[in-house]
């Protein structure tokens, strides 16, 4: 990814700032998701045909990764390896939930409307995380 269209999407030419802006936003997409997830597991579970408790579990999780992440973000020097884990996690997110729809989950259209959507956003942050801590290595 070019370093213009980087500092496009961060509204900053600082890679610093880049990685610092791709977490934030991350932590806060992924927390409201979370905070869907856990107050809505019932009519969400229904909507996207996935039970109600996977998505109760779901969201814990993601509440609790949501505030590693916003921790990782917060730093004025996000820590290399912190910024590898978040990347690493997103990734495996976005394996398991393609893997999800072909192996155990039987949703409904929306809910694998949903699940390829969240999926692409997951893969989305950790390609802009790689690619702005990758800016800021070399700068």
């Amino acid at each position: 990814m070019s370093q213009a269209l980087l500092a496009g999407l961060s509204r900053t030419t600082r890679p610093q700032s880049m990685v610092r802006r791709f977490l934030a936003l991350d932590a806060l997409v992924t927390g409201a998701n979370a905070l869907a997830y856990v107050a809505a597991s019932g009519p969400l579970g229904e909507l996207l045909g996935i039970d109600r408790a996977l998505l109760l579990e779901l969201g814990i999780v993601l509440a609790v990764y949501a505030a590693g992440v916003a921790w990782v973000a917060s730093r004025a020097e996000p820590p290399v390896l912190g910024v590898k884990a978040v990347v690493d996690i997103n990734i495996l997110w976005t394996v398991l939930s393609v893997v999800a729809l072909v192996a155990w989950l039987e949703p409904t259209t929306a809910g694998v409307v949903w699940t390829l959507v969240q999926a692409a956003g997951v893969a989305g942050f950790a390609g802009l995380q790689w690619s702005a801590l990758r800016a800021s290595a070399t700068s």
